[in-house]
This record gives C-alpha cells, structure tokens and sequence, in this order.
C-alpha cells in the first residue's frame, strides 16, 4: 500500500510590526501584497490568530522556498516559517 504524504509548513506574519518595505511582496508575489493603505504587506489568504495576534497560513512544502528567503531579508523579522 501507498501512502502519500503531504509535508506542510505554516507562515506566521507579525503583522502589526510590519514596516511594508515590499521585499516579500517583490520575493514571492504568491503569497504577499502590499497593502499600501495600511503601508504593511499582507500575506494572502492567511487567518489572524486572536491569541497572537498574528496572521497564519499553511503551506504546501515545495511553497516553502521563496517564503522562507522572505522570511529571511525581511529589515525587521516579522516573518517567519515553521
């Protein structure tokens, strides 16, 4: 029998600490948007965690990639991958 198995990663956006300086946004447009109203990016399509306050959305493994690199150049680590 075969089993596949799907390996999904979560990101995690403090949002409130956001600066919008675009770098995820111009990373990895799948999953982030400015939000030029609120000068903040928004990751798309994430759900806000009333305890943390911050937004959170599943992700597929092979999406890891460029989050992850977002992640990693943002100026004031808001982002993360767990």
């Amino acid at each position: 029998m075969c089993y596949n198995v799907l390996v999904m990663a979560k990101i995690i956006q403090n949002y409130k600490d956001c600066i919008g300086c675009g770098t995820c946004e111009a990373l990895c447009p799948k999953f982030w948007k400015m939000n030029y109203d609120e000068a903040r990016a928004s990751l798309i399509g994430s759900k806000k965690n009333n305890k943390t306050e911050e937004f959170e959305l599943e992700i597929k493994d092979k999406d890891i990639g460029c989050n992850k690199e977002a992640a990693e150049v943002c100026p004031v680590q808001v982002i993360r991958i767990e």
